[in-house]
């Protein structure tokens, strides 16, 4: 194909045109070029404007160029086997000769396009990269001797990373020999960089790739990458921030030569984000890499790696940095960023021109923070516990105020990461926090409030202990004199006092209302005014009912706050709309209702602002005014449902393409190819964060109001199930697992409807007719459908979900609502149980890398579990006896979790999975009892861990109870080992009492199923009686004195000797605020004139 010199003239002068400082000419060029593109002929003539180095000027052929890579790969397949091989050769021709380097990257361009397309043709005819004479061209060009022609040559590796990783296999080797060539000292720096990035760029395409000798070769060029990187000749910002783009694909391969080098990766990651003359975004890649490893290959950087340089690193960071390491819980907060640039304004002299700070820009604080956040949440916590604990506690007393800050605030972030840890040794934890909260530095006192409340936040409930102590230091720190404090110390009080009981929060109820009352009427600082009502909302949660005579003035206060009109106070209005929630929660219909009609409004009203953080609040207050109202709420449905199933439908993330990267790209995008295939696939998902919040807070009010408001929910069940089964799929897992929450109440509307409230359904009873209405049976297989595709999910939270809501509905509806879906809920629950479902799959994976099941005993407590043990116990109560024949399958795998190497919480979550089944079964165990239950039990009661010797009480005592006669021979053995837990002191902990508490209906069960076997009595039952009246667990009340009335209605001979006991016992049953049920205080009472 040919063109006349007219035609290369007439193309000449429009490109030059689109290189002038003339919108009107540009777009008159443009105008005229797009049809002229179009035509296959343009093609010949960019051609030889690319080539004519002696008639075109730079700029023009450079814009030849990009044409060319636009245009040529929908004309290429036009052209005929000699066109083709033209211009294949003559492209090789510019880039051998061209001097000019930023035509060549243009014709780089122009060669990776051909490639692709050739590349495409050589797969449909059976294979072969295509273009071979390329290769070779890049083979010579990397081992020549000019820099530019070495440098040349890897540009057009990177261009053809995803042609190299599909169709070049076979040239492996020799690539990673071009690599290495170019990974020596002496060197050209350019060409090093090139050969990085290209290497970069292969891996990440192979990132994902299990064949090992795929890998291996390139794998094995990370030691001389990292020379480089770290030599002075090459090592630039550039070339460091190519590095550690390069290093964070790695991080999620699980190929062995890529982990294999996890500790090299590491150390360069440390020696990058160390070093203080690096720009911040460059030190925060290096961040990025750690945490990434963290997440991705969590027991291999444990196990590996020096965690304890890690966290050295990340100390210094923030005990060098002069930023609030308590920032992090208000920085995305609008309210919070304008009161501290105020503040840094303030303390500026007028004249003082200083930029406010970037707050979306990293620091070394935040940077330090987040990533060691990833590894407390990440790692399994015997590797990162106690490094960071011994630095912070060693701080925490040096003289230096940024060390003892960065000592408390390092506490606090790993509290969510190392729950359990925290929760073990808190009475060594606490005393540490209390101490910084009195500093004499303010920063270190912020520092101290953040760290109390994140672990109010997450070591509930044994936190709570400590409420003596901590409420009246936070009460002290709302007085402090900078807005930190303040508003973290509000901060504090929320997190506390949302599960604290009345008892805990009532001798401070009275001061700690005023007082928050008058931080909101006085404060100036929107930040402080936010965290004053939402910790006024939490104090009321915890009061309860006592908080009902300060309902008017708090009521009073928050409508002042719920006229707001203004943008910058919609945060401010809608914290009071959710605190209107709260204290509805707290105190409940009765005391509320004076205010439910203005609180609605409000809400309604907040629905037409454009604000999707005041829809949110919304749409919690929505979802606790229906918990609490009842079937009073029912006549607003009929509004908000439909406004609700609009916002679930909404698309939270949207498509878009991908912006171009480097100048090749951008350029002229007007003249692209509107069916250029080349773009077909050059897409992003855009997420809106706001609206997915939004829509989670719209499912969680939709499946309240379900719950909640009866019948009257029916007519809209078709419609919000189909937008439910909808959401159930998206993408986010926040949204999958709200949506199994919310499906699971899809069926209590249907069994208001239908069947009064409740079903009436009998254990294992299959064979009757289905007692459930035909709407309800519909329902419910609708619901479970889902919930069991939830299952399969690869998010654990969903998952967890979805097993609640299967749990929810089955307890609801009994044996019928499982038989149809039997064998796939009991097949996917053993799946969890065994590991062996998709959201275990990473974790497997990265377990074969290490070699099989080496590193299982690292693996932490995965709370969701919890939720799947618990279903298994709900088979139990479902199925009854038919249960029995999967016992084989199941108790194998539960076990596994109570192995002395697995975490306290895992062992407390087996054995009382354990005790579940053996008081839903009964006899039913009676084969596994010696060889599983006795065994599991015997071994958990000698725990070191209260809670699990707390379950391990209970299930031995519901064993004893449902075999009987059957284990009376192991009565001596079990007594023996439950002995030593009477020696518990039980106002050490909750747990501890709990511990006491079921020890003692352990025995209780044991002497009412066989008292005869229980010896000596004369010596077993002093014991008992001293522990009782029961201190926390109230739900075997009915178990203790069950045993004590039966002793007494058989006149055993034992009653008479412990008389005293016997009348100490009953009569606290009897007093005013006993937790005793009222039934069994009339046996009580009647027990008592009969021992008067």
């Amino acid at each position: 194909m040919s063109c006349s010199e007219e035609d290369i003239s007439k193309m000449s002068t429009l490109l030059a045109s689109l290189l002038q400082n003339d919108t009107a000419v540009i777009r008159s060029a443009e105008e005229t070029l797009k049809p002229l593109l179009k035509d296959p002929r343009c093609v010949p003539a960019l051609l030889e404007i690319l080539k004519g180095t002696s008639s075109q000027s730079v700029s023009v052929r450079h814009v030849a160029a990009v044409l060319l890579r636009k245009r040529l790969p929908n004309h290429f397949k036009t052209f005929d086997p000699n066109t083709k091989t033209y211009i294949k050769s003559e492209i090789l021709l510019v880039l051998q000769n061209e001097p000019e380097r930023i035509v060549r990257l243009g014709a780089i361009g122009v060669a990776s396009s051909i490639a692709k397309k050739e590349a495409e043709a050589a797969e449909s005819a059976g294979g072969g990269v295509g273009w071979t004479e390329l290769l070779t061209f890049i083979s010579q060009a990397a081992g020549n001797p000019n820099p530019d022609a070495s440098e040349l040559a890897f540009l057009l590796l990177s261009e053809m990373t995803e042609i190299i990783g599909e169709n070049c296999r076979d040239q492996f080797p020799s690539l990673a020999g071009l690599f290495q060539a170019s990974l020596v000292p002496g060197v050209p720096s350019k060409v090093q960089h090139a050969s990085v990035a290209a290497l970069g760029s292969l891996l990440s395409v192979l990132v994902e790739e299990d064949d090992e000798s795929v890998v291996a070769p390139f794998a094995a060029l990370l030691p001389s990458v990292l020379s480089v990187a770290l030599s002075p000749e090459a090592g630039s910002e550039e070339m460091i921030t190519t590095v550690l783009d390069m290093l964070y694909d790695m991080c999620w391969s699980n190929s062995s030569s890529i982990t294999g080098g996890i500790v090299l990766i590491v150390k360069f990651a440390l020696h990058c984000l160390a070093n203080p003359n690096l720009e911040m975004t460059v030190r925060d890649s290096a961040a990025l890499v750690v945490a990434t490893l963290a997440e991705s290959k969590p027991k291999t950087l444990g196990s590996r790696c020096n965690i304890e340089e890690i966290v050295e690193c990340l100390f210094n960071l923030i005990e060098n940095s002069n930023d609030s390491a308590a920032g992090a819980l208000f920085e995305n907060n609008p309210a919070w960023r304008e009161d501290m640039d105020n503040n840094s304004k303030d303390g500026r002299a007028e004249d003082d021109d200083a930029d406010e700070r970037d707050w979306d820009s990293p620091t070394a604080t935040s940077m330090a923070q987040g990533t060691l956040d990833m590894l407390a949440c990440e790692l399994p916590k015997k590797y990162i516990y106690q490094p960071v604990m011994s630095r912070c506690v060693t701080r925490l007393s040096s003289t230096n105020p940024n060390q003892r800050k960065a000592g408390i605030a390092c506490l606090g972030v790993i509290a969510e990461g190392c729950t359990e840890s925290m929760r073990e040794h808190l009475p060594e934890v606490v005393p540490h926090v209390l101490h910084a909260a009195g500093d004499s530095e303010a920063q270190v006192r912020e520092c101290a409030c953040f760290a109390l409340g994140q672990l109010s936040e997450h070591c509930q409930p044994e936190i709570l202990a400590y409420s003596n102590q901590i409420l009246p230091i936070v009460f002290a720190l709302l007085d402090d004199t900078t807005v930190q404090v303040q508003a973290t110390s509000c901060y504090v009080l929320e997190m506390f006092c949302e599960r604290l009981e009345p008892s805990g929060v009532r001798p401070l109820l009275d001061s700690l209302v005023r007082k928050l009352a008058s931080m909101l009427e006085s404060s100036t600082k929107r930040s402080v005014q936010e965290m004053a009502v939402a910790a006024m909302a939490a104090t009321a949660v915890a009061a309860e009912e006592e908080f009902a005579p300060y309902v008017p003035g708090v009521a009073q206060l928050m409508s002042k706050l719920l006229e707001l009109r203004e943008a910058t106070m919609y945060t401010l209005r809608g914290r009071a709309l959710e605190c209107m929630g709260h204290v509805a929660i707290a105190v409940g219909k009765e005391n509320f209702r004076p205010y439910f009609q203005q609180t609605m409004q409000c809400a309604c009203e907040g629905l037409t602002f454009d604000c999707t953080e005041l829809h949110e609040f919304a749409y919690a207050v929505f979802a606790n005014l229906s918990k609490v109202m009842g079937e009073e709420f029912a006549p607003v449905l009929g509004e908000l449902v439909p406004h609700l199933i609009d916002v679930i439908k909404m698309d939270e993330g949207q498509f878009e393409q991908a912006e171009a990267t480097g100048d090749e790209g951008k350029a002229f995008n007007s003249l692209d190819d509107s069916d250029d295939e080349e773009n077909a696939d050059n897409y992003i998902l855009h997420v809106r964060t706001a609206l997915l919040d939004s829509k989670k807070g719209a499912i969680t009010a939709i499946g309240e109001m379900a719950s909640h408001t009866g019948s009257a929910f029916v007519p809209f069940l078709e419609e919000v199930m189909a937008v439910l089964q909808t959401a159930a799929k998206n993408w986010h897992p926040l949204i999958k697992a709200e949506s199994a929450e919310a499906l699971s109440s899809m069926v209590v509307p249907s069994v208001a409807a239908h069947h009064g409230g409740s079903i009436n359904w009998t254990k294992g009873d299959i064979s009757g007719a289905n007692p459930m209405s035909p709407h309800t049976n519909a329902v419910v297989s609708a619901v479970l459908g889902e919930l069991l595709k939830l299952m399969d999910d690869d998010d654990k939270g969903a998952v967890g979900k979805a097993c609640e809501g299967i749990q929810s509905v089955l307890e609801l509806c009994g044996p019928h609502a499982l038989m149809p879906v039997s064998t796939d809920c009991l097949t996917k629950t053993h799946a969890l149980l065994a590991r062996k479902s998709p959201c275990q799959m990473a974790e497997e994976a990265e377990g074969e890398v290490e070699g099989g099941d080496l590193l299982t005993e690292d693996d932490d407590h995965d709370t969701f579990m919890t939720s799947v043990c618990d279903l298994v116990g709900t088979y139990g109560r479902i199925m009854g006896p038919h249960f029995a024949k999967y016992l084989n399958q199941f108790l194998p795998a539960i076990c596994a979790y109570a192995k002395q190497s697995r975490p306290s919480s895992d062992r407390s979550m087996a054995v009382g999975c354990l005790g579940e089944i053996a008081q839903e079964l009964g006899v039913g165990i009676s084969e596994h009892f010696e060889t599983i239950f006795y065994p599991a039990s015997l071994a958990c009661l000698a725990d070191e861990d209260d809670n699990v010797k707390r379950n391990a009480a209970f299930t031995i005592g519901v064993c004893c109870e449902g075999l009987g006669e059957l284990v009376v021979s192991q009565y001596p053995q079990i007594l023996s080992t439950i002995s030593p837990l009477f020696q518990i002191d039980s106002s050490a902990s909750d747990q501890s009492a709990a511990c006491v508490d079921n020890a003692a209906a352990a025995v209780s069960r044991m002497i009412t199923t066989c008292p005869q076997a229980v010896q000596p009595m004369n010596q077993v039952l002093p014991v008992l009686l001293k522990a009782l009246p029961l201190k926390n667990d109230m739900t075997e009340n009915e178990t203790v004195y069950k045993c004590l009335l039966g002793l007494l209605q058989a006149n055993h001979p034992d009653v008479a000797v412990n008389k005293a006991e016997f009348l100490r016992v009953f009569q606290s049953a009897m007093a005013e605020g006993s937790n005793v049920d009222d039934e069994l205080k009339v046996s009580i009472n009647q027990a008592l004139a009969a021992l008067a």
